[in-house]
């Protein structure tokens, strides 16, 4: 899922640095699922810095680029991907859309906001891959849309072993630029964690939903 190992490791680099990506092994956070976690990531924290954005815009274009050439469109899958999708919608210099969870309640009623013609090429991008569930949402709707989806491109990923059978298993390509494995070797790297802990880290990603109980 990773193309780029230097990519990866300075992405991990910055998320911990502006504390988009927090890791608490010894006092893990509970998520919104029940499960314990020694890690919590909000990677919207980004948009508030120009140099990280900036970067991780660039990192995307770039790779939409030699992976698809140019897109006739860009998707952000919301609410997360939306600010980080128009960024790189905006430096490929072409349309922008995205994809609520679900159709509004209301109104026009719509999942996907923006236009889209059907037989568009277009590219995903989403701010993290957890379960993966939420991502191939989004990409049902566009598919459902008439849209001819390329691929998926994300900031970070936890590499969960379910998450990558989901996304085989619809045949989508995801690519990120970082993951667990990097941001775990980049902690350890700078004096963050100690071996013991390193190996707590890693236990989680094994057995998320057992974890720490």
């Amino acid at each position: 899922m990773v193309r780029d190992k230097n990519v990866a490791a300075k992405t991990a680099e910055l998320l911990l640095q502006i504390k988009a990506i927090k890791l608490q092994p010894q006092e893990p956070f509970t998520w919104a699922s029940g499960w314990k976690s020694p890690i919590y990531c909000d990677n919207r924290i980004t948009l508030s810095y120009p140099e990280v954005r900036n970067y991780l815009k660039d990192q995307l274009s770039d790779l939409v680029k030699k992976m698809y050439g140019t897109p006739d469109v860009i998707a952000g899958v919301a609410t997360g991907a939306i600010g980080i999708g128009m960024l790189v919608a905006h430096a490929l210099d072409v349309p922008f859309i995205y994809v609520r969870p679900e159709p509004k309640k209301h109104g026009r009623k719509n999942q996907i906001e923006g236009q889209l013609k059907a037989g568009q090429n277009v590219v995903v991008i989403e701010d993290l891959i957890s379960t993966g569930k939420s991502s191939l949402n989004a990409v049902k709707a566009l598919k459902e849309s008439g849209a001819n989806v390329k691929g998926m491109l994300a900031l970070f990923s936890y590499g969960f072993t379910f998450a990558v059978e989901n996304f085989k298993e619809h045949d989508l390509e995801l690519t990120t630029l970082s993951d667990y494995n990097h941001l775990i070797e980049k902690a350890v790297s700078a004096g963050l964690f100690n071996d013991e802990e390193k190996e707590l880290l890693k236990s989680w990603r094994e057995n998320p939903s057992q974890w720490n109980n």
